[in-house]
């Protein structure tokens, strides 16, 4: 593997992929502007063509695209894919989101780390080797997807028109760390129906606050022990989480309505229809003994995604050959040792894993505790390290039968 590494050096610099990414740190892609991904997904392509690598882009909808290229092997290997997306979130009260600069060896803009870092080893793994002409006997395929932190518009869009690979490496922001699993996600709303009338005639309304509080109650008796109750040896436990609460008008009026938004982590073995049976039994059981409880229960809007498709688990064995390669790789090119971890947010691995039956892990460059934030920013040297970590990664695994 060091001669492999030494080649990859060879053909791609550091300093190239410092300006790869602060050139698509300064393209917007964040949620709300006018065919948001495109931009980068137009930049992407014209590195791709420049290299002579084979790219395309796939317009989904609205004029939004991903953006996918593909390095050849003989034909009698295993196929690679390199997924990460290329929208970001808003720049929100980041100063200087979109004009990146560098300070104490770190890189700093909206999507340095989640995840245009991520895309540029990626996208610099690709070239190094198509620069150096190693043989592959599989070939490496590179999608750049849409919407991940909306709707994974992108991803489900490679799936519908039938992407194939033996492996998978979702690149989101993990220092490195091999991720064989992530929890399942859905937010739920809740809303409790009362009767607005003035808090001098309380007899005559129904306070929908109280009817939050039985059904938070109820919550706490009966599902919460429950849900905890759930373990997993790699994840620990499924989780459940009031976020948001709000309700009520002013302080002299009888609350008619009241909003209680709530946070569901699943674990991989549990069936998605149970998980929103267990709410609506509770639902069920409060109107049985309270005839003036109202409660209408859905997925929240930003949480819903194209019809048949939900936020899943995903997990994969540590066994599965992309592992063992993927780690080794990833402990030669940052000369530490890796662990075997899960991630703490949801990816698009979920929907790669569960609809593409995709064997998925996720490793990528970055920090994901500074992700999302208003100092988001990525150590310079992991541009670099990442690059080597999928080319090393790609090679082993695709050139095996």
């Amino acid at each position: 593997m060091e001669n492999l590494k030494k080649t990859i050096l060879e053909f791609i610099s550091e300093r190239e992929l410092i300006q790869m990414l602060m050139e698509m740190i300064q393209i917007p892609s964040y949620t709300g502007i006018e065919n948001q991904e495109t931009g980068v997904a137009n930049y992407m392509k014209s590195v791709f063509d420049k290299e002579g690598i084979e790219c395309r882009l796939e317009e989904i909808e609205n004029g939004r695209c991903n953006v996918i290229a593909r390095l050849k092997g003989s034909g009698d290997g295993r196929t690679l894919l390199l997924n990460g997306h290329t929208d970001t979130v808003c720049p929100y009260d980041m100063e200087k989101a979109l004009e990146p600069y560098i300070y104490e060896e770190r890189i700093y803009g909206r999507g340095a780390s989640d995840m245009k870092g991520p895309l540029v080893s990626m996208m610099g793994a690709m070239i190094a080797i198509k620069r150096s002409g190693i043989t592959m006997n599989g070939d490496i395929i590179f999608a750049g997807v849409a919407d991940e932190e909306q709707c994974s518009i992108g991803t489900i869009d490679l799936i519908e028109k039938g992407i194939k690979a033996d492996a998978a490496i979702v690149g989101e922001p993990s220092d490195f760390q091999i991720c064989i699993a992530h929890r399942g996600l859905e937010w739920y709303e809740f809303q409790f129906i009362g009767k607005t009338v003035h808090g001098g005639s309380q007899g005559k309304g129904i306070n929908a606050i109280a009817k939050a509080v039985k059904f938070i109650n109820a919550l706490e008796k009966d599902l919460i022990p429950k849900v905890y109750e759930k373990k997993h040896p790699l994840l620990e436990e499924a989780t459940l989480n009031y976020g948001v609460i709000h309700g009520g008008t002013q302080l002299s009026t009888v609350a008619g309505e009241c909003t209680l938004l709530v946070d569901r982590r699943f674990l991989p073995y549990e069936n998605y229809e149970d998980i929103e049976k267990e709410f609506k039994d509770i639902i069920h059981s409060l109107e049985k003994e309270d005839r003036e409880f109202k409660c209408n229960m859905k997925v929240m809007d930003v949480s819903v995604m194209k019809e048949r498709y939900v936020h899943k688990a995903m997990e994969i064995s540590p066994e599965h050959p992309i592992v063992s390669i993927i780690k080794d790789a990833s402990e030669e090119a940052t000369q530490k040792e890796i662990n075997l971890t899960y991630f703490p947010a949801w990816t698009d691995g979920g929907l790669l894993s569960n609809y593409a039956s995709i064997p998925t892990v996720v490793m990528g460059p970055g920090l994901i505790t500074c992700c999302h934030s208003n100092e988001e920013y990525i150590p310079v040297d992991h541009l670099i390290k990442g690059c080597l970590a999928y080319a090393l990664t790609s090679v082993n695994f695709c050139n095996k039968k």
